[in-house]
Order: C-alpha cells, then sequence, then structure tokens
C-alpha cells in the first residue's frame, strides 16, 4: 500500500521540500502526516481525505458535485443519517451506497444495512461535505406532509372546535411534532423568518432565505387552529384572542445552540397570519469589518463612532440590516469603562456588559419616557432602537447635544433625507444640523454562491441598461454571475452582504439643513464631498465579485 506522502507527491498536490517540513513537524507535534499538512495549510481537508480514500482503495465523493439518488435516500430514515453522519447516494447492483467521513464505524454500517435491507458498499467524504448535503437532502418537508395527514385523520372534519387543540403535553403529538420541525427546518435553511399563512383552502408555510420568500409547505387547512394554537402557546400569546395583532417570544435549542424567535400574530380574512423572527445571537456578536464596508466608508463611519458624542443615524427599509449594524457598533464602542444603555422595541438580541430596556406602552414605558430616564442614569452611549415621533427626536438630539453618543434608526430611503426626515418631525433645522455627525443608509443584497458563480463579459448595452459605471471606449469589465447548484439551491446566491451610504454631516451640510434645502441638493453636495451613494457601492461590490447586476438592480432604485 502506498503511502500517504507518495500519494500526496504523485497528485502534485505537495512538494518535497513541503513534505519533509511536514514530517519533521508531524514527529515535533506527534500527530499524523495528514492533519499537519492541513492546519499547516499545505493541502485542504477535502485533498486529504481524498489521498486516504486511494491509500485504502475506496472511491471520493464530493457531495457538492456528485448526484445523489432519491430512491436510496428513501431507505434509509433521516434520523439514522444526522446519528451517524452518513448519507446513502445511490443503488448500485442491489446494494446500498454510503457515503461516510468514518469508513470503520461499524455499527452505522450495520443499522443502514438492517434498516434498507440490502448490503452496503462505502464511500468516503469529508465531515463538513456530508454535513451539508443531509442539511440538503434529509429534509423535513416529507415528514411534515405525513404528520399533517396523521393529525388530519386524527381530527376529522374541518367543523372540528380547533381552538383548544395547540395546549400539548405529548412531545410526539403531529401538531406538536409538525411545528417542530417547521422550526427545526428553517433555522437549517438559513431562514430569517417563518411565514405561517392561512388561505381559503390550505395552510401556507414560507421561509424568508437572503431576503427572499420561498414556498416549503401547503398543509391541508383542517391542522390551521391547532399549529396556529400550538404557535401561540410556546410564544405565550393570548390563544383566545384572534382579533387583534400580537406579540410574542419563544426559544429553541438547535445543534446545541439557544436561538430566539420573535413571534407576531395577525388576524386576516382567512385566519391568523403568524410570522416568526428568527433572532441567531451570533449575528449580534458581528465586528464591524464583517459587514462589507467598503474602505472609505469604513473610514468615515469609523471617524464618526469613535467621538465622545454626536448623533448617528443608520436608515433604510424594514429588514436592511440596520439593527446588525448598530449591534456591531456597539460591540466596538463598549468597554468596561463606558456606560452603554438601549432602548429598543422589542429587545431582539441580549447583549452582555450592556443595559438593555425594554418600552412597555402598556405600563406607560414608552420611547421618549424610558429615554428621560436614561439620562439620569449616567450613560456615556445611548442606543435607540427608532425615532418615530417629535418627543423622541427632540430628546434625542439634545441628548447628542450635551456630551452622549446616540445611535439610532430611521425609515428614509438615503441618507441626505434623514435631515429632511428630522425637520419634518419638528426639530429645528440648526439643531439637527449641530448633533448629527453622520447618517449610513444600508441594503442588503444576496452574494454569489462560491462554489458555482462564473465569470463573463457584458455587453455595452447591458452595462448601459444598467447604469453601470463604464465609459465608452475603456476595456469590458470581466464580472461574476449566477448559476446554481446543489450547495446554494440552485438560485446562485448563498448568504447576504451589505450595500451603505455613509454621509459625514459637514458645515456646509448643516448650511443646507439650516436653509431647509431639499434631499436632493443635500445629497449633491454630499456627493461632491466624497459620498458614495447605494448604488456605486452595490457597483463595486459587483466589479470585487461578491455579487451581480441583477441583484443590485433588484434592490437599489
Amino acid at each position: 500500500m502506498k503511502q500517504l506522502g507518495e500519494i500526496l507527491l504523485d497528485e502534485g498536490l505537495v512538494s518535497e521540500v513541503q513534505l519533509l517540513a511536514a514530517l519533521d513537524e508531524t514527529h515535533a507535534r506527534g500527530s499524523s502526516l495528514g492533519r499537519t499538512l492541513v492546519e499547516l495549510g499545505v493541502i485542504t481537508e477535502g485533498q486529504l481525505v481524498k489521498a486516504l480514500a486511494a491509500q485504502v482503495g475506496m472511491q471520493f465523493v464530493d457531495l457538492d458535485e456528485h448526484p445523489v439518488d432519491r430512491a436510496a435516500l428513501a431507505l434509509v430514515p433521516s434520523a439514522l443519517c444526522r446519528k451517524y453522519t452518513v448519507l446513502p447516494v445511490a443503488l448500485e447492483g442491489g446494494s446500498i451506497v454510503l457515503a461516510t467521513s468514518d469508513p470503520g464505524n461499524v455499527m452505522a454500517v450495520d443499522d443502514v444495512r438492517t434498516v434498507s435491507g440490502r448490503p452496503v458498499i462505502s464511500v468516503i467524504s469529508t465531515h463538513d461535505n456530508l454535513l451539508r448535503a443531509i442539511d440538503r437532502f434529509c429534509r423535513a418537508d416529507d415528514e411534515m406532509d405525513d404528520l399533517s395527514q396523521a393529525f388530519e385523520d386524527e381530527i376529522g372534519t374541518a367543523d372540528t372546535d380547533l381552538s383548544k387543540m395547540g395546549d400539548f403535553v405529548d412531545d410526539d403529538a403531529p401538531i406538536v411534532r409538525y411545528v417542530n420541525l417547521l422550526v427545526t427546518q428553517a433555522i437549517t435553511d438559513r431562514a430569517s423568518d417563518i411565514h405561517i399563512e392561512p388561505t381559503e383552502h390550505d395552510l401556507r408555510v414560507r421561509y424568508r432565505i437572503d431576503g427572499v420568500l420561498h414556498e416549503t409547505q401547503r398543509s391541508p387547512k383542517q391542522i390551521q387552529g391547532g399549529v396556529i394554537s400550538r404557535v401561540k402557546i410556546m410564544s405565550d400569546i393570548d390563544i383566545a384572542e384572534r382579533r387583534k395583532p400580537q406579540d410574542g417570544r419563544m426559544s429553541v435549542v438547535h445543534n446545541g445552540r439557544k436561538i430566539d424567535l420573535r413571534v407576531a400574530t395577525l388576524p386576516t380574512v382567512w385566519g391568523e397570519k403568524i410570522v416568526m423572527r428568527i433572532l441567531d445571537n451570533s449575528t449580534a456578536s458581528l465586528d464591524l469589518r464583517d459587514l462589507s464596508f467598503l474602505d472609505e466608508n469604513y473610514a468615515t463611519y469609523h471617524e464618526a463612532y469613535t467621538k465622545p458624542y454626536g448623533m448617528i443615524l443608520v436608515t433604510g427599509p424594514t429588514g436592511s440590516g440596520k439593527s446588525t449594524t448598530l449591534y456591531a457598533t456597539l460591540n466596538a464602542v463598549s468597554k468596561p469603562e463606558i456606560n452603554v444603555i438601549t432602548v429598543e422595541d422589542p429587545v431582539e438580541y441580549r447583549l452582555a456588559g450592556i443595559n438593555q430596556v425594554q418600552v412597555n406602552p402598556k405600563a406607560g414605558l414608552t420611547f421618549a419616557g424610558a429615554l428621560r430616564s436614561i439620562l439620569r442614569s449616567d450613560p456615556d452611549v445611548v442606543l435607540l432602537g427608532e425615532i418615530r415621533d417629535h418627543e423622541t427626536a427632540q430628546i434625542a438630539i439634545e441628548a447628542a447635544l450635551t456630551g452622549h453618543l446616540v445611535l439610532s434608526t430611521l425609515h428614509t430611503n438615503d441618507a441626505p433625507s434623514a435631515i429632511t426626515r428630522l425637520t419634518e418631525m419638528g426639530i429645528e433645522p440648526f439643531l439637527v444640523g449641530s448633533a448629527l455627525d453622520a447618517v449610513v443608509a444600508q441594503r442588503l443584497a444576496r452574494k454569489l454562491c462560491n462554489k458555482c458563480k462564473e465569470p463573463y463579459t457584458p455587453t455595452p448595452v447591458e452595462l448601459a441598461a444598467a447604469r453601470f459605471p463604464w465609459v465608452d471606449g475603456e476595456p469590458l469589465p470581466e464580472l461574476m454571475r449566477a448559476v446554481g447548484c446543489p450547495t446554494c439551491s440552485k438560485t446562485g446566491y448563498r448568504g447576504r452582504l451589505a450595500l451603505h451610504e455613509v454621509m459625514r454631516v459637514t458645515e456646509e451640510i448643516e448650511r443646507h439643513a439650516v436653509a431647509h434645502s431639499s434631499s436632493a441638493d443635500i445629497a449633491a453636495t454630499a456627493i461632491s464631498q466624497g459620498m458614495i451613494p447605494l448604488r456605486n457601492d452595490g457597483w463595486h461590490k459587483v466589479a470585487l465579485g461578491y455579487t451581480s447586476i441583477e441583484e443590485i438592480l433588484r434592490v437599489v432604485a
């Protein structure tokens, strides 16, 4: 049998010098040669596993590219695949071909042989590769179909009263398992929201993944009452009240990680619609450098939030990542010697070392009221969830003028409009110019899938139609476009990045505020002083190969 080093040399994956250095390092560490080469960055995990497979005479499969036979998948339960991290990929001459990262796991092979009733042929894949494939192919959709059918059979006709069917203690009850699977699959699919929507004839479930809604499930109308009641009970919402919107919160543990969900109900003509916002606390611990700021924009923003006082506003529509940017800013400024207090509605992410206050209008705790109390609590940095009215805006402006750093959000389409919006709220224009230090407008665009994106050269007509900044006569740029592969569920996109428009409030812009200038005039001055408009920021990221022309046109007017 060939040695691992020989195989890697034959494949041209390592040089003799690298191999000798790795052997010395292996002896010093007391580890294996393959592991040392991976840790030194000479080869990847996939290359190591492929070489090990060749060493023992087994086939290596890359499950990101390898087709998976649905007939083989149907023979092995999803729970078993997840338990042993294995995946049936094909049927071959009456045997089942099983992908595994540990071919020595005899129990896994025996259990698959027993449940499938077929001999097993093992092939090797990497552990991470297997986990991604299991998430892709062992979905909960089919099981949810079976559960909804079982529940429908259980309750009989549509005339059955379902108002009290959500309060189950049996974890194996079909409705309990259905709702649990609904949430688990959404988290696995990286969804940000779950929409449970009653229609005239059925119950529709949609997930928002990378900012776009995808329909994943349609269930019989008869289970609607049970599903809605179950979600309400889990979220501590009054199940008897169906005529007005309600809010709640629940927590689940997924793969050892605690994830919170914010739940909102909305009465519609066909019943109550439920939207669950999935709040992954890892988002709140992001570094500002992870938010895809261009260097020029980051420098401007860094200068603003490192000042001891002033106001910074992040603007954009709902779901544009404003809260994530503000939390990342808090992480950057929060230190033991600084008192940071937030007022939010609701508190989405719990942050260590920061005093967070949730508004409660029923108890008389409004944004303005909470802000007044906060200013008596000796804060250095104040985060306001949103500026909604004159009173809140006035107190926030005064706080920024009296030695506090104030961070908040505002609903405007671009950065220059924030100044006109505040004056429309009744704030004196000279106060706006004095207190406001910087405004960030933000949108979220989908990132191209790194596995399948391909380079292409657009035509002059395409560039002109998109208003891409290209001058006739210059060489055509090489851009990237979406293709679609199993990794990105054939969409061509995986993950999201932020587009920014960072406006520094200079003396000229202060004068515009006092003169009641239009947002167009303010924008023209800001651009002349170096502000990069949202669309141009998008074009920079297209040129860098992060996203596509079509995606920028989808999210920026």
